[in-house]
């Protein structure tokens, strides 16, 4: 029987959280913070079997070296023999009972109190958003399943979804007929894959699901997903006990401008809240034929004869489960992947939790520094066990009021966080341009929601500035660049209309060699005190190199081209800088797009550089652009004729579109874009995922 790690929870109790009247002159008041951690061990003796009847003596309990004396100890005893099946219609899932009104939250207990002594506590996470109805059918009747089937005298089940937003559908309860009141509930076809709030306590209510200026945050929604559940774990926060939560879901696609910083942050909430995390592929046991099946209609193409449609088909697979792995692994948690029993994913949750001890010491450092602490447990050495438990956990982080003389320090500790702050959203796109054979100019567009910004501008503030810090590193974790960055926003006048129905864009960038590279980016608005940290790996290709193709640079999509004396937030700008930048042209900048969200009355540009190195004249060249819904062509340009352009410096010659996005239907795409040279005998041909919305 596999037992889950023991968990670290940093609870936070404060001396009194009521204001009081002010104290008369000359009164002396104290005031005191302390910090309650619980770690979770479970003790198995040599056949794995929990060993009881421990005494809190028995243990010694470190933090980073530093001896902690245990204030709280408690055993939970969990019960292992699994009620009677349910009988009656239930059981068979053919008739739903009486309707049970969602509850709203997690009902937390009072600080530092075990609410439930001798229970096993499992989530039941649906994540209805991106997933397929045979799926949703499917993960539903698994649910029921160990419900009227499964469950042991010791279970305790809630049941949570996500579409548009995080429900909690059933606080944890033992009643057979709740719980699959709440799982019948779940109305088949949701799926909410556009957009919607994540049930985060700091996110706005703006009284619909939907709003204009952020829709485009949303409709590749894993970063979303991942709040989701960052948000979910943080509600479980306050139980003490052990929680396992089963993930179900489509998997989890990566879309390239995923936030690697939000991964993190979701795997560390749920580190301090004692949460595991058991990711189940709704999609179940997959049998692909290599060039797909009758639900779609037949590659084309030399792949279908190379292989090359089978390796990227198989590739796309891998990296769907890539993400739920991840999340299984970094919690203490397992997934459960290519398996049509789906129940049996939350069966290992359940068996994975056996009986455990409960150990919470307050603290000796008290310092919000945001560093790892290492913990360490021990028993008697007369007693032969095994110990499993968290060895960590990320300490709180207390961003104070700054001033001039110490904000560099503050926003260079906060971009080195290990658990690093999320609070403002924001995309972050990387693009790569040739400058010589061995330099490139790599520019980073930056969006942050209006609406992010617009808070400060409720709490009556003028203005608001924006700082941002930044560093590059290369793949051996050495310093290849850095940016820092401060900009004003006006949140009076002409400004502010403005500011609730667009985007907020700030771009740099850095010239470096070919490479594998990290890009770690955090901005902060200073009214609020709201930060965001971006994180991502990219790679810049050699392109002299790339003999048996069309060498071209990164292909940019945007709807929107600004005067950099017009930008809504503008900075004093480094004129190199503007200058190496392809993206900024007689004063005017393209903005790329970032999310590739577009609207269906805006115009799509498409901008790239193609490279001709020996060329001492633009060769020929044909270009295109189309949009496909599957393997179904929606919508191609006319061939693009390139015969001039070349710049003698660099070699490159620009490639542009304008493409009116009218003639397409909304939904989802994929954009193609083509590119031949018949003198040269190469073609390049780049594709990503686009949206069109009404």
């Amino acid at each position: 029987m596999r037992t889950i790690l023991a968990t670290i929870l940093a609870l936070q109790l404060t001396a009194s959280a009521q204001q009081e009247a002010p104290l008369p002159r000359g009164t002396v008041k104290f005031e005191t913070t302390t910090r309650l951690v619980i770690v979770n061990v479970a003790v198995n003796d040599r056949q794995g079997k929990p060993v009881e009847g421990l005494k809190a003596s028995d243990f010694t309990l470190t933090e980073d070296g530093q001896a902690q004396r245990i204030a709280v100890f408690e055993y939970q005893r969990l019960e292992e023999e699994s009620l009677s099946p349910a009988s009656g219609l239930i059981a068979r899932g053919t008739a739903a009972p009486a309707a049970v009104a969602p509850a709203k939250q997690i009902s937390a207990p009072a600080p530092g109190e075990v609410k439930y002594r001798n229970r096993r506590l499992l989530v039941l996470f649906f994540d209805l958003s991106g997933m397929p109805v045979a799926d949703q059918i499917r993960s539903r009747k698994a649910a029921l399943k160990f419900v009227n089937t499964q469950l042991t005298a010791s279970d305790l089940v809630a049941v949570m979804t996500y579409s548009t937003s995080l429900r909690v559908l059933c606080d944890f309860t033992a009643d057979r007929d709740q719980l699959a009141g709440a799982i019948q509930s779940i109305s088949i076809g949701e799926s909410g894959t556009s957009y919607g709030s994540t049930g985060e306590a700091g996110e706005v209510d703006s009284g619909a699901a939907y709003t204009a200026d952020d829709s485009e945050f949303n409709i590749f929604n894993t970063d979303r997903k991942l709040v989701a559940l960052e948000s979910a774990a943080r509600m479980l926060g306050g139980l003490p006990e052990k929680k396992a939560l089963v993930y179900f879901a489509s998997g989890m696609t990566r879309t390239g401008i995923d936030n690697q910083a939000q991964l993190r942050s979701t795997v560390n909430a749920a580190i301090r809240s004692n949460v595991s995390l058991y990711p189940v592929d709704s999609g179940g046991l997959v049998a692909a034929a290599p060039l797909g099946d009758a639900t779609q209609g037949s590659q084309g193409g030399q792949g279908m004869y190379s292989g090359a449609s089978q390796r990227s088909q198989q590739s796309s697979f891998q990296d769907r489960q890539e993400a739920l792995y991840t999340l299984a692994e970094d919690t203490g948690g397992k997934a459960m992947l290519d398996t049509n029993d789906l129940a049996e994913g939350i069966v290992q949750a359940q068996k994975s939790v056996s009986s455990y001890y409960i150990l919470g010491y307050y603290s000796t450092n008290a310092a919000l520094d945001g560093r790892y602490r290492r913990i360490k447990v021990q028993i008697a050495k007369n007693l032969a066990a095994k110990l499993d438990y968290r060895s960590g956990y990320f300490a709180s982080k207390e961003f104070r009021q700054f001033n001039s003389s110490d904000r560099e320090r503050q926003l260079q500790e906060a971009l080195m966080l290990g658990d690093p702050v999320t609070d403002l959203t924001i995309a972050l796109e990387v693009n790569y341009f040739r400058l010589a054979r061995d330099r490139y100019f790599v520019p980073v567009s930056v969006k942050i929601p209006g609406t992010d910004i617009e808070l400060a501008r409720m709490g009556g503030a003028e203005s608001t500035r924006l700082d941002f810090i930044g560093e590059v590193r290369d793949a051996g974790g050495r310093l290849q660049g850095t940016v820092r960055d401060e900009i004003t926003v006006k949140l009076k006048g002409e400004n502010a209309g403005r500011l609730a129905a667009h985007n907020l864009n700030y771009d740099t960038g850095f010239t470096l060699q070919p490479g594998t590279y990290t890009l770690k980016f955090l901005a902060r608005e200073n009214e609020t005190g709201k930060m965001g940290t971006f994180e991502t790996r990219f790679a810049v290709p050699n392109l002299t190199a790339r003999q048996n193709r069309l060498p071209t640079s990164s292909v940019v999509l945007s709807h929107q081209r600004e005067k950099l004396s017009a930008a809504l937030a503008s900075a004093e700008r480094d004129r190199k800088l503007i200058a190496s930048n392809p993206l900024v042209q007689d004063g005017e900048k393209l903005v790329p797009s970032v999310t590739r969200v577009f609207l269906k009355d805006q115009e799509m540009y498409v901008y790239l550089e193609a490279y001709q190195p020996a060329a001492p004249a633009t060769q020929y060249m044909v270009a295109s652009v189309g949009f496909y819904r599957g393997k179904v062509k929606a919508f191609e340009t006319a061939p693009l004729q390139i015969v001039e352009g070349l710049n003698p410096k660099t070699k490159a010659v620009p490639v542009r579109f304008r493409v009116p996005l009218a003639k397409l239907e909304p939904g989802r795409y994929t954009c193609q874009v083509s590119l031949l040279s018949p003198s040269a005998r190469k073609f390049a041909i780049w594709r990503a995922p686009v949206v069109l919305l009404p």
